[in-house]
């Protein structure tokens, strides 16, 4: 079991900065992938962005690559989400996910992710 402890987000104008941390915690903690999703009102799941368990290869979505960027605490089993010149449509909740599967992008595409967080909500005003 793996439990996923989320926090950061809120509200910011557009081009400003904000960070997410995930915590995970739990026997597997150390072995999963974990990363971000992102899901707007009206709008299917999106991949933001993923770490494998090792913290060696991030990976990104379209809408994010080149502005956001993945990191991963291995001592504290944490990853960070540094968002930054965001945009309105970057507005969505944001939900951290882990995985033993090495590709989150992949496991959620196959529907197979196991654990997810709470989810925190980004607003970026324009």
């Amino acid at each position: 079991q793996v439990q996923l402890a989320e926090s950061g987000g809120g509200l910011v104008q557009t081009g400003g900065s904000l960070r997410l941390s995930c915590a995970a915690s739990g026997r597997s903690s150390h072995s999963v992938a974990m990363g971000w999703f992102r899901q707007a009102p009206g709008m299917e799941r999106e991949f933001v962005a993923a770490m494998d368990w090792q913290g060696d290869t991030p990976t990104y979505g379209d809408a994010v690559a080149g502005r956001f960027t993945i990191s991963r605490d291995r001592a504290k089993d944490t990853v960070y989400l540094q968002m930054n010149n965001l945009k309105p449509e970057d507005t969505a909740v944001y939900t951290c996910a882990a995985d033993l599967y090495p590709d989150l992008n992949i496991a959620h595409k196959m529907g197979i992710i196991e654990y997810w967080g709470q989810g925190t909500q980004v607003t970026v005003s324009a």
